[in-house]
């Protein structure tokens, strides 16, 4: 006789068991060069002492406090990447759902039913079923009948069991939670992706407003600078010296510096307001930038010269390939709806027409109803299935050669203007240098009556847009070293929790 243990022996055997029909799954061959590109814009970097921004936590790379505290501040109250913390855990979520699929659900049951019969006879068979949500739904029980003199009976149940538990023979329910599994990752990824770019952001806007700083500094020291040449000219004007035209063209200079400080203010406060927006809160003033140093505020021996695979360790192209694999696990479960579904609805539980006889000797009663269903005519359903779920997957595949296509030329920049800045730093200090070398000779030749007053001005102008070019070349500098950051994949914390990428 089939046994209870048999029965569900034998379904677990039948699962274990079951074939896969998806796809087996190969990482797409790199659609980009092997290596990062060389030429006359790439700087060679020795590789043995070079750090990885990916083996490397943020808060090393970023060497200056200040900007680590904002950086710590946004992470904790940063509203984008509370959404991305809330949309992993609705797809952890979401994927415990669906692995609970793989396993019965058991429901018990427990029932009374009271008769009288006119004719003091009460019989015929009374049963009691397993009842539950998710899926089960109601079992089967046992009956029990007989005489009972007085016409009345009181007939008692208790069952433990499950309904329409599906026998993953094709690997449908496995698949399914392959793909909800991969797409848990892949939010988990994304969540990776978003807070590397924040780090970035933070860091991009915090130099920005270190820049904006200086330029406001520049801009003023060079108001009252033409400030001085004005009145000077308006003095020289009044004694006959100099023309209406000097004074004009001075003033011209005077009044530019004047908007420049205007604009700059303005930045600044934007600045400060992008800068509150992504911390999440109003940052105090101890944290904010008063000029942009000379050093950088990130390590700079980053690598350069870079193989291609250090592309996957991107966060942003491992949530693709997260949704590559997910993609090709829908097309075994959709190739599984061709065949038969097998399930399984089995009860074990006791009936007795007395309560307290209920969980007596004799009282048990049991039963297993497996069942087999095929489709026979569907109109193209699961064809269509099929298909939609392989072209899922051919956009899946395109999509994760178009991030690391993406990935590779943010590299590639990043690696070009790095290779380049250096070089460009030294011009525009030597420009900066030579051009107020040439302002003090101009003024000091205008001063003696050996040169015109154009030729003082125009090296005045000349002086202050070599210190502004200056300004942007350290700028381009500093940013560079946090987009390198960023195109690598960024780095680890020692503030993060540890591994949950294993869902209990």
């Amino acid at each position: 006789m089939l046994t209870r243990k048999t029965a569900l022996t034998f379904a677990a055997g039948l699962t274990l068991a079951g074939c896969n029909l998806a796809p087996k799954y190969v990482r797409p061959e790199l659609s980009v060069p092997a290596a990062t590109p060389a030429g006359p814009a790439y700087a060679a970097t020795d590789a043995a002492g070079a750090i990885m921004p990916a083996d490397t936590a943020w808060e090393a790379f970023f060497t200056d406090d200040r900007l680590r505290r904002v950086i710590r501040t946004a992470l904790e109250n940063n509203r984008d990447l509370r959404v991305s913390v809330a949309n992993v855990a609705q797809a952890r979520a979401q994927y415990r759902v669906q692995r609970a699929d793989l396993f019965p659900t058991l429901a018990a049951n427990g029932g009374a039913t009271y008769q009288k019969s006119p004719f003091g006879v009460v019989g015929g068979g009374t049963g009691g079923g397993t009842g539950g949500t998710g899926g089960t739904g109601g079992g089967t029980g046992g009956g029990a009948g007989g005489a009972v003199s007085s016409g009345r009976a009181d007939i008692y149940s208790a069952n433990v069991g499950v309904s329409a538990w599906e026998i993953d023979l094709f690997g449908r329910v496995r698949n399914l939670t392959q793909a909800q599994q991969e797409q848990y990752f892949a939010a988990e990824e994304n969540r990776n992706a978003a807070q590397v770019s924040l780090i970035a952001e933070i860091a991009t806007q915090w130099l920005t407003m270190a820049a904006d700083q200086d330029r406001l500094k520049i801009a003023r020291d060079t108001e009252r600078a033409f400030g001085q040449t004005v009145k000077l000219t308006q003095d020289r004007f009044r004694i006959g010296i100099a023309s209406e035209l000097e004074v004009r063209q001075a003033s011209t200079s005077y009044d530019q510096a004047r908007s420049d400080i205007a604009e700059a203010t303005t930045l600044i406060a934007q600045d400060q307001n992008a800068l509150n927006l992504l911390a999440g809160t109003t940052l105090t003033a101890d944290l904010l930038p008063a000029r942009l140093e000379e050093t950088s505020p990130t390590l700079e021996n980053l690598p350069a010269n870079l193989p291609s695979e250090v592309l996957l360790r991107r966060p942003d192209i491992a949530s693709a390939e997260h949704q590559l694999i997910a993609a090709n696990a829908n097309i075994g479960a959709a190739r599984a709806a061709f065949f038969p579904n097998i399930s399984l609805t089995a009860a074990f539980g006791t009936i007795s027409l007395g309560l307290s006889n209920l969980f007596g000797s004799g009282t048990q009663n049991w039963s297993v109803a497996p069942s087999v269903s095929q489709t026979l005519f569907d109109f193209g359903r699961n064809k269509g299935n099929l298909r939609y779920a392989q072209a899922t997957r051919d956009a899946a595949v395109a999509t994760y050669e178009k991030s690391i296509q993406t990935g590779f030329r943010e590299v590639a920049d990043a690696l070009a203007r790095r290779g380049t800045i250096g070089a460009q730093l030294q011009a525009q200090t030597s420009l900066r240098d030579n051009a107020a070398g040439a302002f003090k000779l101009s003024e000091l030749r205008f001063r003696a009556g050996i040169d015109t007053f154009l030729n003082t001005l125009d090296s005045q102008r000349s002086l202050y847009t070599a210190q502004q070019s200056l300004l942007a070349a350290r700028l381009t500098r500093d940013s560079n070293s946090v987009e390198l950051y960023r195109a690598l994949g960024g780095g680890v914390t020692t503030t993060q929790s540890t591994d949950t990428r294993r869902p209990n």
